[in-house]
């Protein structure tokens, strides 16, 4: 099970995954404690670009010069507002590891066969659902679908991984463990979820859903959780999935 520290960004400040408020510790900061920690894999979420409101370019080119010149490697996968061929190559050119597209999934079909046609290697799928049914847009709008079913049409896309973003029903709610297991299911595919991993037993169980390669937990977490440590797996970069 790959476990993935994920930086969400927004404004240039570090939020959590479920909420707005920024953190006191700064992205560049936060990721300095990772790396000491002996990380190799990391995730980062440009909140600002999923939201179409702007974007965290920049500040992400610098995480990702510090993960390839960190003392080992370091697998990075960014997500949020990836909708152009230029986008994903700016990304690439920086040396990014996976890249995630979601929105335009359902807003156009042409652009992500033209992604996968140049990208594939680098792409993840995401699938952002509550309950079930896909939202998009930055968790904005119900796209009218359920998870299950993207999951199929992903595949048939050409895509090499999935991501399902878990968005939950309420405030500490049990992450959907039962979506994940259909999506793995139609997709057959490798599949990673985030979103409502937020404690060591959510971890621990995910550890034990068929189907599921690897989790993206709040990099803030970790600081606030020593437990959350022994999941971290550092040693070598595998880029397989």
């Amino acid at each position: 099970m790959k476990v993935f520290p994920t930086l969400n960004l927004q404004h240039g400040r570090v939020v959590p995954t479920l909420g707005a408020h920024p953190h006191d510790v700064a992205p560049l900061e936060l990721l300095s404690k990772l790396l000491g920690l002996g990380i190799s894999r990391l995730a980062v979420v440009d909140v600002d670009a999923a939201h179409n409101t702007g974007h965290n370019r920049e500040l992400i080119g610098r995480i990702l010069k510090a993960c390839s010149t960190a003392a080992s490697p370091v697998c990075v996968q960014v997500a949020g507002g990836i909708r152009s061929s230029d986008q994903a190559q700016f990304f690439v050119d920086q040396g990014v590891s996976w890249l995630v597209v979601g929105t335009i999934l359902h807003k156009s079909p042409l652009l992500v066969e033209s992604l996968v046609a140049r990208f594939q290697r680098h792409l993840t799928a995401a699938i952002d659902a509550r309950g079930g049914e896909v939202h998009r847009s930055g968790w904005e709008d119900q796209a009218g679908l359920l998870a299950r079913d993207l999951a199929a049409k992903i595949r048939a896309y050409g895509f090499k991984r999935l991501l399902f973003v878990d968005i939950p029903l309420e405030a500490n709610a049990s992450p959907d463990f039962g979506t994940a297991r259909q999506i793995s299911e139609a997709a057959k595919l490798p599949v990673l979820m985030g979103g409502s991993i937020i404690s060591r037993e959510h971890l621990d169980q995910a550890f034990a859903i068929a189907g599921l390669h690897g989790v993206l937990v709040d990099a803030l977490l970790f600081l606030e959780d020593d437990r959350l440590l022994g999941h971290l797996n550092p040693g070598v970069c595998l880029d397989e999935h």
